[in-house]
């Protein structure tokens, strides 16, 4: 798998939005004051919104929301097309991206020693039917070169049964469906929904998180 599957399989710009922050949130609610896994800032900048993804290991993703579009990058630091090989981004990665997302090629949070960390790249500009990835001549002999296959796998396949696997998998822990289906549907936080998924989050501190991220918080539950 190359990113031009993942081109090809990723929703629309607004459903993967919502997607993204289902998805955070229901790792706030799981890992509340830790260091998050996936994150969501619906105030990155004054015109964007980003989701990320830290795995502690060095691997990496961000999608950047903003006015003209959605535009992701990806390092994984095993990957042959790391730019750290040659100090220079993989041929191809980079060179299409449209004027609109340059500012986020040269964001100094996605760069090392002025060299974008990136090894995989996608983008889609609002109103465009479909996302794009540049003409990349890919590294033989690896199923997933550029680590957009195991990297974008939960966007690609944004169910509640799979982020489930994902977050039992991960924190070694049953995690509840139910309350999954209540957060992947975009129904407002409750203090419920937090003690389904995790008896110990403090509701009060999670639906601030949640706000943050611009999800909804039922109102008659915030003094809960």
């Amino acid at each position: 798998m190359t990113v031009h599957d993942a081109a090809a399989a990723l929703p629309d710009i607004r459903s993967l939005q919502h997607i993204c922050r289902s998805i955070a949130l229901a790792e706030a609610v799981l890992n509340p004051g830790g260091c998050p896994y996936y994150s969501f800032d619906a105030h990155w900048s004054e015109t964007e919104e980003v989701f990320s993804m830290r795995n502690g290991s060095g691997d990496e993703f961000d999608i950047v929301f903003s006015p003209g579009g959605a535009y992701i990058r990806g390092f994984d630091h095993e990957s042959p097309m790391s730019p750290y090989a040659e100090d220079a981004v993989w041929p191809g990665v980079l060179d299409s991206v449209p004027q609109v997302f340059h500012a986020q090629i040269d964001e100094p949070a996605f760069m090392d020693d002025g060299v974008p960390r990136v090894t995989f790249c996608l983008w889609r500009e609002t109103g465009d039917p479909k996302w794009h990835a540049g003409r990349i001549d890919f590294p033989s002999g690896h199923p997933d070169p550029d680590g957009s296959g195991w990297m974008l796998s939960l966007p690609m396949n944004p169910t509640p049964e799979t982020f489930r696997s994902f977050a039992e998998d991960y924190y070694e822990r049953p995690v509840d469906l139910r309350a999954l289906r209540h957060i992947f549907e975009r129904q407002p936080l409750t203090s419920e929904i937090v003690a389904r998924l995790n008896p110990l989050a403090s509701f009060i501190d999670v639906s601030k998180q949640a706000e943050l991220m611009g999800c909804a918080v039922a109102p008659a539950r915030r003094s809960s």
